[in-house]
């Protein structure tokens, strides 16, 4: 090609480009702060978090209640449908980028008039070859088109529907690891408070022994009546903590049928879990990674600057190429002769010029939409980082208390033991020792309170950990 034929095909496009309407920025962009998917996590493959992390109780009843929940929550139902939806929108996009073709007919019975611009048709005239008034127009054929997408609008599209496709699937993550944590959550609880009201129960057997020792004495006349007192007192107590306790784990079967749609809630005992002496050693924030609603906020922004990019995109003049095939007669008997063949190509441009604003305007929501989802993930990113730095301290609160309260149980058995060693060498009553044991179960109640209360630490800072889940 010589220089002059590049000129000549250069001059048009550039006159048409500088004909475009004119565009003006007037959103300054946000810039994202740590983004979730580029942080490098500092735990190898298959440590701590877990995808599935409530699989590492080794509770088979756990492991069913959180399938449940998760295949049956309403919460899943919307978010599966999210999805759905946004794929088949991602679809459209996508079928928007490529050619066409449609095959077209119709027949049509109609009356000429004779004073409009086809008049000589409403005449009957053979050597003219019209027989009006009356004809049965008649056409069928193929019409293809194509927008050549010159300037990327139309792929930006389809870029910003898979980046929605990709949040919803965050978000259905983000649902699933908040099913399997509220499950987990109530589940240990209930354990929790079974396991105290065990001990309470066994309180309750000490305290009966005691004042049973009490009312023998009493009746040799070794004692008053008046001894006794605190003990029954102290025993009355404790039925009102064991009712407690039978009415929150009520409570706690209530809402765990509605999280798994189960009718009726029978739960066995399960001992609870070990409190571990400190938090794994290469725990830290770029764990935020595998959060899925840092990742769904991601991804949103990706969607975002795209659709940024198709509103910029709409300045420029879009291409089409149109061509058809068809047959088209007056009379339906002529249809199909070769006669009534016609077909055509057609090459459109379609510039925007003056348009009051309308992409100007366009280009400002989608700018701006684009920063309402960065401030969005800053802001996830936040707020991320405090709850785990909160989970985190608790947790570790949590463990320095657990190992006190070891101790001190230690002490209380070494008094029961001493006691047990007197009564056996015939020095004290047997009530006594059921009096030195009392103690040492009140004690067994508050470290199984904190060991409950470790347990659901450990499970929130695993759900602001994201509970191992990662994007693929």
């Amino acid at each position: 090609m010589n220089r002059s034929s590049l000129y000549s095909l250069c001059l048009p496009l550039s006159l048409l480009l500088a004909a475009c309407a004119p565009r003006h920025d007037t959103t300054a962009s946000l810039n994202p702060q740590i983004p979730a998917a580029k942080i490098e996590t500092g735990l190898a493959a298959g440590q701590w978090p877990k995808n599935e992390w409530w699989k590492d109780f080794h509770d088979p009843q756990l492991n069913a209640l959180v399938a449940n929940a998760q295949a049956d929550a309403p919460d899943m139902q919307i978010a599966r449908q999210r999805i759905a939806l946004a794929e088949a929108q991602a679809k459209m996009a996508m079928a928007a980028d490529g050619p066409e073709v449609d095959f077209s007919a119709d027949a049509e019975r109609q009356k000429m008039s004779a004073e409009g611009l086809m008049g000589p048709f409403a005449l009957t005239d053979p050597a003219a070859g019209t027989t009006g008034p009356w004809y049965t127009n008649g056409t069928f054929g193929l019409t293809a088109g194509w927008d050549l997408d010159l300037w990327g609008k139309n792929r930006a599209q389809v870029e910003a529907r898979i980046g929605k496709v990709n949040a919803q699937n965050a978000e259905m993550q983000q649902t699933r690891q908040l099913l399997a944590s509220s499950v987990a959550r109530l589940y240990w609880e209930w354990q929790t408070e079974d396991a105290v009201g065990q001990v309470l129960t066994t309180i309750k057997q000490q305290q009966r022994a005691i004042i049973g020792s009490d009312q023998e004495l009493y009746q040799h006349g070794i004692t008053s009546s008046v001894e006794g007192a605190e003990t029954d007192i102290d025993a009355s107590k404790t039925d009102e903590r064991l009712a407690e306790v039978n009415g929150k784990k009520k409570a706690i079967e209530a809402r765990l049928e509605a999280l798994t749609h189960r009718s009726s809630m029978r739960l066995t005992p399960h001992a609870l879990p070990a409190v571990e002496t400190k938090l794994p050693a290469s725990l830290g924030y770029e764990l935020l990674a595998r959060r899925p609603d840092l990742q769904e906020a991601h991804w949103f922004i990706d969607a975002s600057l795209n659709e940024v990019e198709a509103a910029k995109a709409a300045f420029y003049p879009d291409v089409n190429l149109m061509a058809f095939i068809q047959q088209d007669a007056l009379h339906l008997s002529d249809l199909f002769r070769s006669s009534a063949q016609q077909m055509g190509v057609t090459a459109g441009l379609t510039l925007p010029i003056f348009d009051s604003g309308r992409l100007n305007a366009n280009l400002d929501i989608a700018e701006a939409q684009s920063n309402l989802s960065v401030a969005n993930y800053n802001k996830a990113v936040v707020e991320a980082v405090n709850q785990v730095a909160r989970s985190a301290s608790e947790v570790e609160t949590l463990m320095a208390k657990n190992q006190h309260q070891q101790r001190v149980e230690a002490d209380a058995a070494r008094v029961v033991a001493l006691a047990q060693a007197r009564f056996n060498a015939g020095i004290i009553a047997g009530s006594r020792v059921s009096e030195a044991k009392i103690p040492a179960l009140q004690e067994q109640l508050a470290g199984l309170m904190l060991q409950g209360q470790y347990v659901d630490a450990t499970l929130q800072l695993t759900s602001a950990l994201g509970g191992g889940y990662h994007h693929g």
